[in-house]
């Protein structure tokens, strides 16, 4: 007779609807969701905001229902209706530095896979790997990565971290990186076969990356399947060309580049 109760179900959740949308202005200070991370918009597109906090570190999340926190509270962060003018951007979204020259080399490296990965960092986040002082190298794979990093010997103030294509569960690429322990390297990866994958379709003017057979060489077959009249070096340099600012790449890629930048940039303890 009195109805439903009021402390019924989790009533400290606001109900849908309520959560207000909040433009993802520059310089709004928001936290993710689970607390994990504070810092200021720096930039926004229609499909993830990045963040940096007060140390230059930078995240990027994607732009979810009631996925950060204002001041405590639930908020929906949206693209801004226009972008105001502002501090001049790099490709990878941090605030650009005017007049740059590359510091000295730090000891510590990034390793990726190929020349592609390399060449796609280098357009990305090369702007802040001069700021920063850190050089990327490509490998010619994976195989021999446990002999790769204990030739390097990673030590305090000499960090190694290296990009895995087809990090996932049961791939050879994961049992081999199981292989690779210490506190001074990080091996971090991105779930697709090659790095080609790691770029958007929308970049590319395409639906999707095609499904290529088991046994087919992989970029032969998406190069069929999309009909390009093109070698694979020709291939990359149109795809390449496609990419502009980490807006045209995959969540997956990028969290991880930023992991690895941080990792090898670290401070270690005095």
């Amino acid at each position: 007779m009195y109805g439903q109760d009021v402390l019924s179900g989790d009533w400290r959740r606001p109900k849908r609807g309520q959560i207000p949308k909040i433009p993802a202005e520059p310089d709004l200070v928001v936290e993710d969701a689970e607390g994990r991370f504070c810092g200021a918009v720096v930039a926004c597109d229609k499909e993830a905001v990045t963040l940096e906090d007060r140390f230059g570190r930078r995240r990027i999340f994607p732009l979810v229902p009631a996925g950060f926190l204002l001041d405590g509270k639930p908020v929906t962060l949206v693209r801004p209706a226009a972008a105001p003018q502002g501090a001049k951007r790099s490709a990878s979204g941090s605030v650009a530095v005017e007049g740059l020259r590359a510091r000295v080399a730090r000891e510590s490296r990034i390793y990726v896979e190929g020349v592609h990965d390399a060449s796609l960092v280098e357009k990305i986040w090369g702007h802040d790997l001069r700021v920063e002082g850190v050089v990327v190298e490509f490998l010619e794979g994976v195989d021999d990565l446990p002999a790769i990093v204990a030739e390097f010997a990673p030590e305090p103030g000499r960090r190694l971290g290296v990009l895995v294509d087809h990090l996932v569960p049961g791939s050879k690429e994961s049992r081999i990186a199981a292989q690779v322990t210490g506190d001074h390297v990080l091996i971090v990866g991105h779930p697709y076969v090659d790095i080609w994958q790691a770029v958007k379709p929308s970049a590319l003017g395409i639906a999707g990356w095609p499904d290529v057979p088991r046994g087919l060489p992989w970029k032969e077959g998406v190069i069929a399947a999309l009909g390009w009249r093109m070698d694979p070096q020709e291939a990359w340099r149109h795809i390449l060309g496609r990419v502009e600012t980490f807006a045209d790449l995959e969540p997956e890629l990028l969290g991880r580049v930023e992991e690895l930048i941080d990792f090898v940039t670290a401070q270690p303890p005095a």
